[in-house]
């Protein structure tokens, strides 16, 4: 499979140009960017050509992996499902239901496989312990902290434009629902939400087995609180997620595999485009609780 990558920040630089160079089952056909000279400089450093034009570089590759800002990213996997690519795509899928719809629509309409790179659920360690636990009866309740310390480092990403707008809810709440969706079933209802210290929010979710969670989400934790943890308890007792023992880029590889393996069999995967918009619906739900507790 030739694969495009679109997208030339940070994590195109750090997580999909090496996923995708060193993938042996891809060839790593091009960059394109919204920035010609970055796309020219990452495409020289893997030794892959440079497309100044989106569309020429669609009719080029069968894939392309969308490392962009969540609005652009729905925009052009529209457009690449429309030329008939299948896409592996970054969370969140959009930041409005309506466009995540549109790509959902689109990948559905053009026969395309879609994997959506939600990080957990592709590293070993914390994907085994999702599988264990979604099958584990009566569960009761969750907890998970997924705390960033975005703004509060010299972290790469803090210079984003759509992570300062949008906050911790779209940036590491997908990472949470991600975890939680497959053990404890779909959200019935955001029960909850209020706001903490700058952009962190607290969220309480009713669940379709009848279990609760809280999350507590946040970009601006100090850099001694970071990290990610989630609890479970129930019947069973208490179990805790473990933590990674891998870094983005063989998780992302994992994606790549993902993605081959529905391109090759026509099954969907469990993180496709349909379950990155359900991620995207319960997160406009929260969005709206937060919206109408302000007011």
């Amino acid at each position: 499979m030739r694969i495009g990558l679109l997208g030339t920040g940070p994590w195109a630089r750090a997580a999909y140009a090496p996923a995708l160079a060193g993938h042996p089952g891809v060839e790593f056909a091009g960059v394109w960017g919204r920035r010609p000279a970055a796309a020219g400089a990452l495409a020289e450093q893997h030794g892959v050509a440079a497309y100044e034009d989106v569309d020429a570089l669609l009719a080029d590759v069968d894939a392309v992996a969308v490392a962009l800002p969540p609005s652009v990213q729905a925009e052009m996997a529209v457009r690449a499902a429309q030329a008939g690519r299948h896409l592996l795509l970054d969370k969140p899928l959009a930041v409005s239901v309506p466009e995540g719809r549109a790509v959902v629509a689109a990948a559905e309409r053009a026969g395309v496989a879609s994997v959506v790179f939600f990080t957990a659920r592709f590293q070993k360690e914390p994907d085994a312990w999702i599988d264990e636990q979604a099958a584990v009866a009566g569960w009761f309740t969750a907890r998970a902290q997924w705390l960033g310390a975005v703004f509060t480092s010299d972290s790469p990403f803090a210079a984003s434009p759509w992570r300062r707008e949008k906050g911790a809810l779209w940036d590491v709440g997908p990472h949470a629902l991600s975890v939680l969706l497959p053990v404890l079933g779909d959200v019935r209802q955001v029960v909850a939400a209020a706001h903490g210290p700058a952009d962190t929010v607290h969220l309480v979710l009713d669940h379709a087995t009848g279990a609760s969670s809280t999350l507590t989400l946040s970009l601006t934790a100090p850099p001694a609180a970071a990290g990610a943890d989630v609890e479970l308890r129930g019947e069973a007792g208490v179990a805790l997620m473990p933590g990674s023992s891998e870094g983005a880029v063989p998780a992302l590889t994992r994606a790549v595999d993902a993605l081959l393996a529905a391109a090759r069999t026509s099954r969907p995967h469990a993180c496709d485009a349909a379950f990155g918009l359900r991620v995207t619906e319960i997160l406009a739900m929260a969005q709206s609780r937060l919206t109408d507790g302000r007011n």
